[in-house]
């Protein structure tokens, strides 16, 4: 989950319902050319590297730490660190390095698996272990690059025509809007809850037949990078239909394949929610039971079955796709057979 420059749409998905937290600006425009300051006696006795950040303002402060780090500041033609003091009659050479994340929006040939494509919109089964946009970590190799790729005027919509994510190791349906106002109307669709999102679960334990979780869903006080069912004031509306679908037995224990809906797209809302009432994720490593994660490498997630209206047309249209190979061997094990379309 990177963007938005065009004030309609930059409104919109800022006060869209999901959570989709993308970076609006990953480059600092560096030029690579090497920079000469002359310093002056103004700056004796200051650290140099407060110094040259004065004077260099189009970077960040964490960006110029990094080129000392790095032994790209020249002072009088030596290495310079940034605590050094500064004596005022200096000459600083910086030598400004591209970030990996400078190039973010580089289009990769990576291969999607399109289920749906016309001038409006594309509907892909994203693969697990793929993320979706560039991001600390992976500022390449996303969905985006890809996307970028395969349709280059996506260079002009916000987020290469994202509305909505998935967990890099969820696998599944998500739509990609073409154009600015398809991509709109797609947002618009999901702030009014009227798109259609299903996913399948394999849970451990046995729930009950059906229900709904209504639990507001915020940051975990303890460890930033997990979410928690919360009362907190900044705590987001977040409501799951579930319905067990079968059970069966994986390493000897009980197991449900689980069905549900979204109404709210909370990051990991499905994984928060089935823990919160006592069923983690088969495979969750963040939510679920540690010691039984090996029985499989990721979460046992997929968005199965997605339903919109087309942003041009205005006709239904949904799409479902079979369970991801990975996940469908999972439940065969367990001895749950695949639920046919419905």
């Amino acid at each position: 989950m990177a963007d938005l420059q065009l004030d309609t749409s930059a409104a919109i998905l800022a006060e869209a319902e999901f959570d989709d937290e993308i970076v609006s600006d990953f480059g600092e425009g560096v030029d690579l050319e090497p920079i000469t300051l002359h310093l002056t006696p103004e700056a004796c006795g200051q650290r140099l590297d407060k110094v040259i950040a004065a004077q260099v303002p189009q970077f960040s402060r964490s960006r110029l730490q990094t080129w000392f780090d790095g032994g790209h500041v020249l002072v009088d033609d030596k290495v310079a660190r940034g605590k050094d003091t500064s004596y005022g009659d200096e000459t600083v050479v910086v030598h400004p390095q591209s970030a990996p994340e400078d190039t973010a929006y580089t289009p990769e040939d990576i291969p999607l698996n399109i289920v749906f494509e016309d001038e409006h919109i594309m509907v892909v089964n994203k693969p697990a272990g793929l993320v979706v946009h560039p991001g600390a970590g992976n500022w390449s190799g996303t969905l985006l690059n890809g996307l970028l790729h395969h349709a280059p005027q996506l260079a002009n919509v916000p987020r290469a025509g994202i509305v909505h994510r998935l967990d890099k190791d969820t696998s599944g349906l998500m739509v990609v809007g073409k154009t600015l106002a398809a991509q709109t109307d797609l947002v618009r669709q999901l702030q009014a809850r009227t798109v259609k999102r299903e996913y399948f679960a394999l849970v451990w334990g046995t729930p009950s037949l059906g229900g709904t979780i209504d639990a507001s869903i915020a940051r975990h006080p303890k460890d930033r990078v997990k979410m928690a069912v919360s009362n907190n004031f900044s705590a987001k509306p977040a409501i799951t239909h579930f319905q067990r679908l079968d059970s069966g037995l994986l390493d000897r224990r009980p197991v449900s394949l689980v069905q549900c809906q979204l109404e709210t797209g909370r990051t990991h809302q499905i994984r928060v929610h089935m823990e919160s009432i006592g069923f983690a994720l088969v495979g969750d490593a963040v939510y679920g039971k540690r010691h039984l994660t090996p029985v499989f490498g990721r979460q046992a997630l997929q968005a199965r079955r997605l339903g919109l209206v087309h942003p041009a047309t205005g006709e239904d249209l949904e799409w479902i796709v079979p369970l991801a190979d990975d996940f469908a061997a999972l439940i065969a094990s367990a001895g749950i057979a695949e639920p046919e379309a419905a």
